[in-house]
């Protein structure tokens, strides 16, 4: 896989540009609006529950966007304004934000981090011929139901399975234990990277195991898999979780290697492992904001603007709202099947993982996914996997 490389300058361009005829993000007619107000954006992300921590770092890279946008212009002429509903990465409560949302006349979705509470909303947004732009939920299930106003713009649990196989065997791994928390990204991933150890000329399977979500002792599960005697453990649920269970593991005396997917990467992750438990703790993530070459003015940018760090999903949100705000400039409209028809046909716009286009059920051509480890305290690049 290529790694993934931006220059905050060419992203910025990409985002002003205009066309001759003045169809740019600075101008044109709105040929599918019913008013000369706001384009309102929906997003729907956790700023309560276990994964609370994840929504401001979303919120707030589409907020980024969003200004950048409105300080040339905005789209079609018009402001783009983001509401954001707490979906708590619980399915109820997504279903009830996403219906919120399409009351509120959203003109496209925006969020989704949690794959479990996003797959209800799907038929919501569909119905309501609202494009989605998922930033972050990943769940090959989220393109399997070929919704045609679904389209992701993180890698998908195949892509990030092929990623986790491929580190498995270059680190020389003989027997790797694989655990998840049975909801449709964490057991998407999981099953799949069974599967694959299952297949002769690589690692080994130890074994396959399940935990329950929001537990606090998880000494059944970590006996359990001990027992099995494996040099290597990919744990494929989220931070919570996954920071209990690298502490309890090292606590129990496991030695070998720890790696972790994409919903557990967060700074918390560490501070829950307590620390030094965490030292070489590898991970599978599309790349993080201070792991992405040229984005440092963009950081900088961000941190002045929330006074605070950029954390996972900051910079696919960012790009969330940068694709739509280019479809609905190629559309010339927000009408929604027009602004669809606009994302099949994007074709090289720059995103943060390079230059963008889907495929034909909506998804990255390539998942962009690299090896992250814990060193000194903090989530480095470790491997680009080219």
């Amino acid at each position: 896989m290529k790694s993934p490389k931006i220059i905050l300058g060419v992203a910025l361009a990409a985002v002003a540009a205009t066309s001759a005829c003045g169809q740019g993000v600075l101008g044109g007619d709105d040929e599918g609006g019913d008013d000369k107000g706001p384009i309102v954006l929906g997003m729907n992300v956790p700023k309560s529950g276990s994964s609370a921590e994840i929504g401001p770092y979303m919120e707030n890279g589409a907020q980024l966007a969003i200004e950048e946008i409105n300080a040339k212009g905005g789209v079609l002429g018009r402001k783009l304004q983001l509401r954001a509903e707490d979906d708590g990465c619980d399915p109820k409560m997504a279903t009830a934000a996403a219906n919120k949302l399409v009351a509120a006349g959203v003109k496209a979705s925006v969020g989704g981090y949690c794959s479990g509470a996003t797959l209800p909303t799907l038929p919501v947004f569909d119905k309501a011929k609202i494009p989605m732009v998922i930033p972050a939920a990943n769940s090959t299930d989220l393109v399997a139901q070929k919704l045609k106003h679904v389209f992701l713009i993180n890698g998908t649990g195949d892509q990030q399975t092929t990623a986790a196989m491929a580190w498995l065997v270059k680190s020389g791994a003989k027997k790797v234990a694989v655990m998840h928390d049975n909801t449709s990204y964490a057991k998407d991933i999981a099953v799949r990277t069974a599967a694959e150890l299952d297949k002769p000329g690589g690692p080994d399977k130890a074994g396959i195991e399940t935990v329950n979500p929001g537990e606090s002792d998880y000494s059944a599960n970590v006996t359990a898999v001990l027992k099995t005697s494996p040099d290597f453990i990919y744990w494929t649920g989220y931070y919570q979780e996954g920071g209990l269970l690298t502490r309890q593991l090292r606590q129990a005396g496991y030695k070998g290697k720890i790696m972790v997917a994409d919903g557990a990467v967060d700074p918390k992750i560490i501070s829950i492992a307590q620390g030094e438990n965490a030292d070489g703790l590898y991970a599978t993530m599309t790349q993080m904001p201070d792991t992405i070459q040229g984005a440092q003015n963009w950081v900088a940018k961000y941190k002045q603007k929330f006074s605070a760090d950029p954390g996972p999903y900051s910079p696919q949100s960012y790009d969330a709202v940068r694709v739509v705000a280019e479809a609905m400039t190629k559309a010339g409209s927000t009408d929604g099947a027009k602004v669809v028809t606009a994302l099949e046909g994007i074709n090289g716009f720059q995103i943060f993982s390079g230059p963008l286009k889907f495929t034909p059920d909506h998804r990255l051509s390539e998942g962009g996914f690299v090896i992250l480890v814990v060193k000194d305290g903090k989530f480095a690049l470790q491997d680009s996997l080219k």
